[in-house]
């Protein structure tokens, strides 16, 4: 088969010339993946939560303790598509359930469904690019009201929902109706007016009276004697010149007001404040403290003159107001101020973890990632990134490196928050791999990635991330009695009891660097042991292959070659070869396996240089990201001297990687013909005819300029 017309290839622009082919790929993965910062939106603490599943918690009962049988309460949000597509959701039902997606039945529990509340229902639904609006109906009956729903993909599509209607648009979650005697006669739709739906949305979204009587503070807060907050604005200047002006206001109980970290007012009692300051172009951070005495605290801040704008420090979807709030502290031992004006920081009082939230009933602040790739956590992204990050240097393009450095320092730097943003709210709204660790998968691809990029700068976050990793691999991580990493649970039950190709490139990257930043030997002496262990599970030594999984529920390899599950293998070990001390005991033995699959890969090279998705089935489609990684492989061992016998490699390389530009990558950068994620099976069919390619997958995108990159090294 062919992915496009050659006419079409990047070959045909460039005659497979390396370097104009990385820039070609990396600018085309950067442009349509472009830095954008996490999302904040309100969030209600009294409206719906998820759950560590990502679903979210319907127990109307709990909302509702007096609630009669018969009754119904309505829950209502939207959902963000980018196009039309068809996504996997999950329902468990406390009673009946039913759910309605831009206005059409899309799910109705049945009799066994209403009486399991932990059975879990899978289905798709079609949703159309843009917002659709979701409405979910409960009923009360003797079981219960209400339910679980949201993604049928956890790890892969951890939805969170927004508030659809005009008033709070932006905020994340649902609202929902108080119990109802009667159905409703027709269902509310995005951007409606609450008050034109006919009845009543909770959770409150406005003070009463009374709490609008009294300070800022004190409504947040409540009355804390001895306790301390601060308010934090950002104040921009649109005068090209310095201009006096006056910021001014009334304050209730002490106050200290900073600007850009400096005092520049202070005093233990109540009145009105006016200070003149010199302004210059642009924004300046303004932060008010204020200590609870006297029965009182909190402010009133005077909008300052025209040419002078204050707006809360990043956007916050959803909500009103132009300041952050943050409280309550014991007097005398409160956060720095030069460290306070920062959104990835939690704040530690008396009573535990606190963040910023706004003048608004029970509504605090919280990150969200809704980018498809840029800021995510993910095993495909970290190797994309790596081949991204590989790319930048070589070529010395400083902005690939600073463009991936920006991305994993997103995740680290925010690590700590999104750990209790976890804890406090049931799932995180961003870095949800990496908060939620139950497998290979979900930390050393990345993290192998991250020390990598902590060789080039400084990562904020990226050491207590390194270290929770490494120690998660080497003490959580199920292994069998031999100390061989396997898989005891899966995502669906045949998974479970099995041990992989796949998590050999999961864990040794990591391992081997993770030995290089710390000079533990333990590490590499793991890293070592593991592909030695995995050669007596899954290696084939009839044709020098692997096979691509072991299931111990029947105690046998599958014996299917799956072509990126070798190139997993492969690809790692000249990872550990390259740093492996060259005294190590096992040294030897790695380098003899290391040949053998070598040896036995080079001869199930197709005729237009490419490998196939199931290595020895030539009719299975020609597959990218295992060609690339048996390029890479090779090259690297004609490079570092580990194959003696160099001439056939040095062929197989320069034929892949003249494959690779022929037919796998198109004249506008695109990456073709990269088998999707994975599955098992004991059959080839499942990999040659169920398991398709996916265009630009980022299983393949990095890999392929890893294979580049040590074509180029091999040529210079």
């Amino acid at each position: 088969m062919t992915y496009f017309p050659i006419e079409h290839s990047s070959y045909d622009l460039f005659q497979g010339d390396v370097k104009h082919t990385l820039q070609l790929i990396a600018d085309r993965y950067m442009g349509h993946q472009p830095k954008q910062p996490y999302v904040y939106r309100g969030s209600h603490t009294n409206s719906i939560n998820r759950n560590d599943d990502y679903r979210y918690e319907f127990d109307m009962d709990s909302k509702f303790p007096d609630i009669q049988e018969g009754q119904y309460v309505y829950a209502w949000a939207k959902l963000w598509c980018e196009q039309d597509s068809e996504w996997a959701f999950s329902a468990s039902c406390f009673g009946p359930l039913r759910l309605y997606v831009n206005g059409q039945l899309e799910f109705k529990s049945n009799i066994l469904e209403d009486v399991f509340p932990d059975r879990r229902s899978w289905f798709r639904i079609k949703l159309s690019s843009g917002w659709n609006c979701f409405v979910i109906q409960f009923i009360k009956t003797g079981t219960g009201c209400g339910g679980r729903f949201g993604t049928g993909s956890i790890k892969g599509l951890p939805l969170h929902y927004i508030v659809p209607s005009a008033e709070r648009s932006g905020q994340e979650g649902w609202i929902f109706t108080r119990p109802l005697n009667q159905e409703l006669l027709s269902l509310p739709e995005v951007g409606m007016s609450e008050l034109d739906t006919g009845v009543e949305w909770l959770p409150s979204r406005e003070w009463n009276s009374t709490e609008l009587a009294i300070g800022s503070f004190a409504r947040l807060y409540g009355m804390q004697s001895g306790r301390s907050a601060y308010a934090w604005t950002k104040l921009t200047s649109t005068f090209s010149d310095h201009r006096m002006i006056d910021l001014k206001g009334e304050h209730y109980g002490s106050m200290m007001l900073y600007w850009d970290g400096q005092v520049i007012y202070n005093t233990n009692r109540s009145g009105s404040f006016r200070v003149t300051i010199p302004v210059q172009f642009g924004d300046h951070d303004v932060v008010i403290k204020s200590n609870c005495n006297d029965n009182q605290w909190g402010f009133v801040f005077e909008l300052p003159p025209d040419g002078i704008h204050i707006s809360t420090p990043e956007p916050i979807h959803g909500t009103q107001g132009d300041w952050l709030y943050l409280g309550c502290f014991m007097e005398d031992d409160e956060p720095d101020v030069r460290e306070l004006c920062a959104m990835d920081t939690v704040a530690q009082t008396p009573n535990g973890g606190t963040f910023w939230r706004v003048d608004m009933p029970d509504m605090v602040v919280r990150p969200f990632v809704e980018t498809t790739h840029y800021g995510r956590w993910n095993y495909p992204l970290g190797v994309t990134l790596y081949g991204l990050l590989k790319t930048g240097v070589e070529l010395g393009r400083t902005d690939y490196v600073e463009y991936v450095m920006g991305h994993i320092e997103l995740c680290t730097s925010y690590d700590q928050y999104a750990l209790w943003d976890k804890e406090t709210y049931g799932a995180a709204g961003i870095n949800h791999q990496l908060t939620a660790i139950d497998s290979l998968d979900d930390c050393g691809s990345f993290a192998a990635t991250m020390l990598y990029a902590m060789e080039q700068r400084e990562l904020k976050g990226a050491m207590n991330v390194a270290d929770r990793i490494a120690h998660y691999i080497s003490r959580m991580q199920d292994r069998l009695e031999d100390g061989a990493l396997y898989r005891v649970h899966g995502s669906t039950d045949f998974m479970q009891q099995t041990m992989w190709c796949d998590d050999l490139y999961m864990s040794t990257p990591f391992l081997c660097r993770y030995y290089q930043l710390t000079g533990d030997c333990s590490y590499i002496d793991d890293a070592a042991n593991q592909f030695l262990l995995y050669k007596e599970y899954m290696f084939m030594p009839d044709v020098k292959i692997m096979s691509h999984v072991y299931d111990f529920k029947f105690n046998k390899q599958t014996r299917v070659p799956w072509g990126r599950g070798n190139g997993w293998v492969l690809f790692s070990l000249t990872e550990l070869l390259a740093v492996l001390p060259s005294h190590h005991v096992q040294r030897d033995e790695l380098m003899l396996f290391f040949r053998e699959l070598c040896e036995g890969c080079l001869v199930l090279q197709g005729a237009n240089g490419l490998w196939h998705q199931v290595l020895n089935v030539q009719e299975s489609y020609e597959e990218t990201s295992c060609t690339s990684m048996f390029v890479y492989a090779y090259a690297r061992g004609i490079r570092f001297g580990w194959l003696t016998d160099t001439e056939p490699y040095t062929r197989a390389v320069m034929k892949g990687w003249e494959g690779l530009a022929k037919h796998s990558i198109d004249r506008n950068g695109n990456i073709y013909g990269v088998c999707r994620g994975s599955g098992y099976s004991f059959s080839p069919l499942y990999y040659k005819d169920d398991l398709t390619w996916n265009l630009n997958d980022t299983h393949g995108i990095g890999i392929v300029m890893l294979a580049g990159v040590e074509v180029l090294q091999l040529g210079s």
